[in-house]
């Protein structure tokens, strides 16, 4: 009866960890624009520029007051007929390029996207060699034993024989 319960009670358990892993969003009643292509757009937008508070979070997912001005900050810049690109632009310039959470493709940031992917794959063919390198380490084949030896192994066997 006691595992039944239990069984019962798993999924709930479940949901309730599930439900607790979704990350939170932040953003306020209040910041909500009226016009929905509009709030879409924002949302989009403030997915993609992080936090400079947090640093881990974007500015849709974070609680920081400067998160809070920086979503309304997206939002007034989009009601005043700002594109997409001029919002980003706009706000890079005020406070650097760490604001974009996936970093622009340009010369300075070159290392960044040629070289990571570089060495994952220098790396990755180091781990292959290795693995091929132990995969392919055969047993020694064993030796042929000398007359002496022979003799000493038949006298044996023929010792356990009789016995």
């Amino acid at each position: 009866m006691t595992s039944l319960r239990s069984l019962v009670f798993l999924p709930f358990v479940f949901l309730l960890c599930i439900t607790l892993a979704a990350p939170a969003v932040a953003v306020n009643p209040s910041e909500i624009l009226d016009d929905p292509k509009l709030e879409e757009r924002a949302r989009d937008l403030s997915t993609n520029l992080r936090c400079l508070v947090c640093q881990n979070q974007s500015i849709d997912d974070s609680d920081a007051p400067l998160a809070r001005d920086l979503r309304v900050l997206v939002r007034e810049r989009l009601v005043a007929g700002d594109s997409n690109d001029e919002v980003i632009d706009f706000v890079v310039a005020r406070y650097g390029e760490f604001v974009l959470m996936t970093p622009r493709f340009a010369g300075h940031t070159v290392v960044l996207w040629l070289a990571a992917p570089v060495l994952l794959l220098v790396a990755g063919g180091g781990l292959l060699i290795l693995a091929l390198r132990r995969r392919g380490v055969k047993p020694a084949k064993p030796k042929e034993l000398d007359a002496d030896e022979k003799q000493k192994l038949a006298r044996l066997l023929s010792e356990e024989a009789k016995v």
